[in-house]
Parts: C-alpha cells; sequence; structure tokens
C-alpha cells in the first residue's frame, strides 16, 4: 500500500452520529444527541481503542515515562516542599472533625503554588507536566483526602482546566493568574434532575445586550461555598437563523418523512461561562454535608438574573457540553491518582500491623488468608500506579492525545481496586480499623486513620463519573469504530438504499477484519524489551483479539439492542481494562528502576495472573449468564411483586 492510501481495517469516518435514534422518545433523543454531539473525535486513536478493535498497538504506550529532564529537578523539589508542608501543617483529623481547611493551610499551598500546578508559568502557575500533577495529587491524597478534593476540584474541574483547553489569550491572562495565585474556582454542572443526563439541564443563560442573564440552581458544587470564580453551564436560546454563514453550525435539519413523521430534533444548546462568584444575584442555598470529606466546600448555588459579560464565554455558545466533557476527560486522572495514594497507604499500615500483630505464636501476616490480601494490595498499588504514569505519559507527549479510554480505565479500575484495598485494610486491622482516631488515640493505640479513610474514599467510585457511567462511556467509545461500519446500515431512518450501500462496504470491511482477528499481527515489540514482560504483551494481543471478534458476534446476536445490554457490555469494559493493566504494567516495569528487577518482574507476574482470571471469568459470563432473569426479576420487585422480602423491618 501507498503511504497516503486507506488502512482497509481503519472503520471509515462519518460526519454525523450514526447511532438509530427513531425508535428512541423524545427524552431519549435529546439527551443522546446533545451527548453525540459534544463527543470528542480522535484521528489519531489510542491503544486501548486499537485493542478494541483486535489490533494491537504498543507503540502507544512504549517510551519514557518519567518527566522532561528540565522539569525533574525544579518538580522534585516542589513535591518534597509539599511533603513537609503536609506533614507539618496539615493536621487531617481536626480537619475531618472541624470540617474547615484552615486558612493557614490554604495560605500555605498558595504560597507553594499547589493551586496552579498545571498552569504554564507566562500566566502565574508552575507549569508542571500532568505526571508531575498527578504525583503531587497522590502525594496530598495519602495525608489527607479533603485537602486533595479542595485542591483538585479547583485546578482539574475548574476555572484552570477549560481555559488552558477552551480559553481566548484573553480570558487566559484575565483568570489565570488569580487561579494559580489561589483564588478558588468550582464547577457548576449538575443540578437536582441532571446528572448524567445533559438534555434536562434547567439554568439558562439569555442574552442581553453585551451580556448573558443567568437563572438557575445547581447542586454538589464543589468549592462552590467558598469559590471566587465558578464554571458554569446553562442553555442557551437555540441559534437564529441569521448566525448561520457566521462560522456557527447550522440548526439540525428536520426529520425525513418515512410514512410517517420523524419529530424534529431540538438540540439542547448548552454554554459554558467564568463567572464571578460575588456578582449580585449569585447566593449560596446550602452547604452540604456527607459521610466522608467533612471538609468538602460544596453548595447548592442558586443564580438570580445574573449578568455575565459575553467576553466570559468559553468555548463557543453551544460548545459547552464539549467543553464540561472534555474538561472532565483531562480532569479524570486526578482520581485515580488520589485512589493510589489511599493505596500504598492503605498497603503500608498493613504491612507494618501485619508484622507487629502476633497471633497464634506468628505474625499475622504468616498466615496465608492475610497474605492473600497484602499481596493483592500490593499488586493493585503498582498496577494503578503504572496505569496512571502511562496514560500521563501520553499526555505530556500530546496534550491532544486521544486518551479517553485510559483515562476512564484509569478512574474506573484504579477506585474500585483502592477500595478493595482498604476494605481489606480494614479487615486486616479488625475492631481497630473501626475505631475512631480520637478513640484509638485516647486509648494509647497508634490512630492508623482507616475509619476516616474508608469515609473519605467510598466516594471516588461514584464523583467525576460513576463506575456504572465509567463502564457506558468505555462501550460507546469501544463500539465507535463498529458504529461507523456498520451504523448506517443499521439506522431505520435512512433511505433504504443508502442503508443498502452502507451494508455493502461494511461487509467488506468485515470480510478483511474478521480474519485478523484469529491470524494475529500488529506492532513489533522492541528488542531489548525482557522476556517475561513480552510474553504478557503477547498475550494482551491475543485475549484483545479474542475480546473484539466475542464483541462483534454479539453485535450480530443482539443488532441495535446491544446498547441496552448494559450488564454485558461491563463485562468487555472490564476485560479491556484489565488488559490495559497488564500492558501499562509490562511498560512501566521495563523501566522501573526501584527495588530489583526479579521483584519487579515478580510483581508484573502477580498482577498479570490476577488479571487474566478476572479476564477469563468475564469472558465466561458473556456466554453464561443470567442476566435476562435477573432484569425480569429487578423489574418485578420496582412493580412491588416482591414486597414480601421487605417485610419484618421498622
Amino acid at each position: 500500500m501507498g503511504k497516503n492510501s486507506p488502512d482497509p481495517l481503519t472503520p471509515p469516518t462519518q460526519p454525523e452520529s450514526v447511532i438509530d435514534m427513531s425508535k428512541m422518545n423524545e427524552g431519549q433523543r435529546a439527551a443522546l444527541q446533545a451527548t453525540e454531539a459534544a463527543r470528542e473525535t480522535h484521528d489519531d486513536i489510542s491503544f486501548v481503542a486499537h485493542l478494541f478493535m483486535g489490533r494491537f498497538r504498543p507503540e502507544k504506550l512504549l517510551g519514557p515515562i518519567d518527566v522532561p529532564p528540565a522539569e525533574r529537578e525544579r518538580a522534585e523539589k516542589f513535591l518534597a516542599e509539599l511533603a513537609a508542608f503536609l506533614r507539618e501543617r496539615v493536621d487531617p483529623d481536626a480537619i475531618d472533625r472541624t470540617g474547615e481547611i484552615p486558612d493557614a493551610v490554604m495560605a500555605g499551598l498558595a504560597r507553594l503554588g499547589a493551586y496552579g500546578i498545571k498552569v504554564p508559568r507566562e500566566y502565574g502557575g508552575l507549569g508542571f507536566s500532568q505526571t508531575t500533577y498527578c504525583r503531587a495529587c497522590m502525594l496530598i491524597a495519602s495525608h489527607c483526602m479533603n485537602t486533595f478534593a479542595h485542591v483538585s476540584v479547583h485546578q482539574s474541574v475548574g476555572v484552570p482546566q477549560p481555559l488552558m483547553l477552551f480559553g481566548t489569550e484573553e480570558q487566559k491572562r484575565r483568570f489565570l493568574p488569580r487561579v494559580a495565585g489561589g483564588e478558588l474556582s468550582a464547577f457548576a454542572l449538575t443540578e437536582r434532575g441532571v446528572g448524567s443526563d445533559p438534555a434536562r439541564l434547567t439554568t439558562t443563560a439569555d442574552p442581553d445586550g453585551d451580556d448573558f442573564v443567568l437563572n438557575g440552581e445547581k447542586l454538589w458544587c464543589s468549592n462552590g461555598t467558598r469559590a471566587k470564580l465558578l464554571i458554569v453551564a446553562a442553555k442557551t436560546p437555540a441559534q437564529p437563523a441569521a448566525n448561520v454563514g457566521r462560522g456557527l453550525p447550522p440548526p439540525p435539519p428536520p426529520g425525513e418523512r418515512r410514512g410517517r413523521e420523524t419529530p424534529p430534533y431540538k438540540p439542547t444548546r448548552i454554554t459554558t461561562f467564568v463567572v464571578e462568584a460575588d456578582s449580585p444575584g449569585i447566593e449560596v442555598v446550602h452547604r452540604c454535608q456527607f459521610m466522608g470529606l467533612r471538609a468538602l466546600y460544596n453548595g447548592v448555588i442558586r443564580f438570580t438574573n445574573v449578568r455575565v459579560p459575553r467576553a466570559n464565554l468559553v468555548g463557543g455558545e453551544g460548545r459547552g457540553l464539549k467543553v464540561a466533557l472534555t474538561t472532565l476527560t483531562a480532569g479524570r486522572l486526578s482520581i485515580p491518582s488520589a485512589s493510589i495514594g489511599t493505596a500504598k497507604k492503605s498497603l503500608a499500615i498493613a504491612r507494618q500491623w501485619s508484622a507487629e500483630r502476633v497471633q497464634w505464636g506468628v505474625p499475622i501476616g504468616r498466615h496465608a488468608a492475610i497474605a492473600e490480601k497484602i499481596r493483592r494490595m500490593a499488586a493493585h498499588a503498582f498496577a494503578m500506579e503504572a496505569m496512571l504514569l502511562v496514560t500521563c505519559r501520553i499526555v505530556d507527549r500530546d496534550k491532544h492525545a486521544d486518551i479517553r479510554l485510559e483515562a476512564a480505565m484509569c478512574k474506573l479500575w484504579g477506585t474500585e481496586k483502592a477500595w478493595q484495598c482498604l476494605d481489606d485494610l480494614m479487615q486486616i486491622r479488625g475492631g481497630r480499623g473501626y475505631e475512631t482516631v480520637e478513640s484509638l488515640r485516647a486509648r494509647g493505640e497508634r490512630p492508623d486513620p482507616v475509619e476516616r479513610m474508608m469515609r473519605d474514599n467510598r466516594i471516588t467510585t461514584i464523583f467525576e463519573g460513576s463506575s456504572e457511567i465509567m463502564r457506558l462511556f468505555i462501550m460507546r467509545e469501544a463500539l465507535d469504530p463498529h458504529l461507523r461500519v456498520a451504523g448506517i446500515a443499521l439506522h431505520s431512518e435512512k433511505p433504504w438504499r443508502e442503508r443498502m450501500a452502507a451494508a455493502a462496504r461494511a461487509a467488506l470491511f468485515y470480510a478483511r477484519w474478521l480474519p485478523r482477528q484469529w491470524i494475529g499481527g500488529g506492532g513489533a515489540l522492541p528488542a531489548e524489551l525482557d522476556p517475561r514482560l513480552r510474553r504478557h504483551l503477547k498475550r494482551v494481543a491475543g485475549l484483545g483479539r479474542r475480546m473484539a471478534r466475542t464483541l462483534f458476534w454479539q453485535m450480530v446476536k443482539f443488532g441495535p439492542k446491544l446498547e441496552k445490554r448494559q450488564v454485558l457490555l461491563g463485562r468487555f469494559a472490564d476485560i479491556g481494562s484489565d488488559l490495559f493493566v497488564v500492558a501499562a504494567t509490562c511498560v512501566y516495569a521495563q523501566e522501573q528502576e526501584k527495588g530489583s528487577r526479579e521483584n519487579v518482574l515478580a510483581l508484573v507476574d502477580d498482577v498479570a495472573a490476577q488479571a487474566y482470571a478476572r479476564v477469563d471469568q468475564k469472558f465466561r459470563e458473556i456466554s453464561h449468564n443470567a442476566d435476562d432473569a435477573g432484569y425480569a426479576i429487578a423489574q418485578q420487585v420496582l412493580a412491588g411483586e416482591h414486597g414480601w422480602v421487605e417485610e419484618g423491618i421498622v
């Protein structure tokens, strides 16, 4: 093939969504089309995206993991100063007890530059890489999750991130020095009836001269009760016809007639703004209180006729959902960073206690039941760090790189495994794990904060994309190449001739693609790669092809109804995540300089062994499960047919 010839196994690019919406109700159609219009698109897809299509592209992950030499010395100095500050000045138990982060702590963080870690130096920040930022998040979270949430919300989803991605030069010069200097920022997206359904957004922004006028109410706005600047998402009016031809996208065409009239889709135009928190009409209605993160400055914020200059509009009118979703993807790596800090702290506490605590004549770590937990915690912590740093390296090489799947998997896998580490730690510490720090300290025992760690970390599998949403997000992105190939052929709203032509193209594509999922092939591995790591990566390639062809047969089996098989799709998301775990761990281990080589390789082998066992189980569950029967029972429960099960309670 010539240099510029298209790869016959690369799905064609379609300029529009190819998901069939004809059988959806108006609300479903509005929500899906709003989200589809805001999805990121990349011509150069990622390692995991290729893997879901049965293609092995190790070059997407390979390369130096550490930060550039020019940054390394400065970064190490900052991280050392941050660690010292946390040890000496931040009392996580007092913060948990009072529900407040002291002003002196905030001032100290500002002096260190911790509010602008990734903000470029020309705008007053430290200008560090994604890798250094995530290492800082890991450090803070290992000591105090309240302080981590405070710092990470500010710059992962608050004003800095969307402005660095979508802001104008004038906006960057106006706002970035302020947030880098310590003026808190927050992200106001969620509403009482709006979680993952953007079409139901009710906050409005109506144009009035050179301003927009905001009205509405936002829920769970972290940092919102103390923020100086807010990123606010609101609905703006539908674009008038006069805007067409001015560089703005035209309104969508009306539905086509297919023997019946398809209701025309009315888009939800969402726009984001930087809003000064002291603007007239902004009211903090309520500060929310939670099981953990008791110092989270999270609240309900009400906007009543709040005037926002048009110059504060971020990313273009009607592009607010894209701004929000892209910001969440870029900022999502801070949560798994915290999870690594939690897993490592859990391992440190468990290791120390398991060596000290003697039962039946030996330290409890010598008993197989406890040793199994220690082994699992060490493997999880190692694998989580590998996933994160390999993904950070991709971002540091190219800030526009496609990391949607990798970031989602870091978040999904990392938060769930961190919770498992905490659960294992609680079991190892026993009653002392369940006891509060104050009580332990009062009776002279070492005050390991296991109880507080569990309360503070439970939220991580929920916010910035719950595990359930992450699995659906992963599979939407994984299925995208298939939708581009076969979606139009399944689209009942398209003309018959167009569908038949699409079906013929799809048949040709799969006639070439499917045999490759049995034959093998793919990217070459470096000659210097350790033989043990090479074996694991080859197995990942083979399991990736099995995953791709199994997913294809499920598409054939269920057709468009596959999108409703959420439990089934979740199994594929878990398989893909575990394969990414093994691949990232191998790449990380190849360059790992800490510990002996044999110890590092032993950990890789153990990570892989656990992952392969989970993958085998998920493959079995794809063909042998009780999903349909379980769903039917759930609907019966919802209908009140099993109310007798709930009898006997107060």
